[in-house]
C-alpha cells in the first residue's frame, strides 16, 4: 500500500505541518499533554490520516498490525473526541469504513507534536 496516494498531500519525508503554533499564556490549555493522542495506535492513526486524505479500516489495520477489535476501539475513541470522522458504506456486500482527520484532530495532533518537540528541546539542553 502506498502511504501517500493523493496529489495534494506532502510526501512522508516532509514535515506534517508548515509551522509551529506558538503557545501563549492565553493559550495555556493548548500546552496540556493530550493523553488521547499519546497512545501508540491512536497517534499512528492520526499521523497516517494527516498525510492521507482518507484511509480505510483495512489500510489502517495493515499499517499498524492490530486486530479488528483493537483498531475499532482506538478509532471509536478518536471519533468520540471529534478527532477523526468515519464514513461507513458498502462495496458490494462488504462493509467499508473510511476515516478522515478532522480539523480538531489536526489541531490536537499539532498540539501534541509541539509538546513532544518542547520536551525533546528541554532534554537536549540538560
Amino acid at each position: 500500500m502506498k502511504a501517500n496516494t493523493h496529489r495534494n498531500e506532502a510526501p512522508l519525508s516532509e514535515p506534517l505541518r508548515e509551522k509551529s503554533t506558538p503557545h501563549t499564556a492565553a493559550g495555556a490549555a493548548d500546552t496540556k499533554f493530550d493523553r488521547l493522542v499519546y497512545e501508540r495506535v491512536r497517534l499512528g492513526i492520526m499521523s497516517a490520516l494527516a498525510v492521507n486524505e482518507q484511509l480505510t479500516f483495512n489500510e489502517l489495520k495493515a499499517l499498524f498490525d492490530v486486530s479488528d477489535g483493537n483498531l475499532s476501539a482506538h478509532a471509536r475513541k478518536l471519533e468520540e473526541a471529534g478527532y477523526i470522522q468515519c464514513e461507513k458504506s458498502f462495496a458490494g456486500r462488504r462493509p467499508k469504513s473510511e476515516y478522515r482527520l478532522t480539523p480538531a484532530g489536526r489541531h490536537a495532533l499539532y498540539r501534541y507534536l509541539d509538546h513532544i518537540e518542547a520536551v525533546i528541546k528541554a532534554t537536549r539542553r540538560s
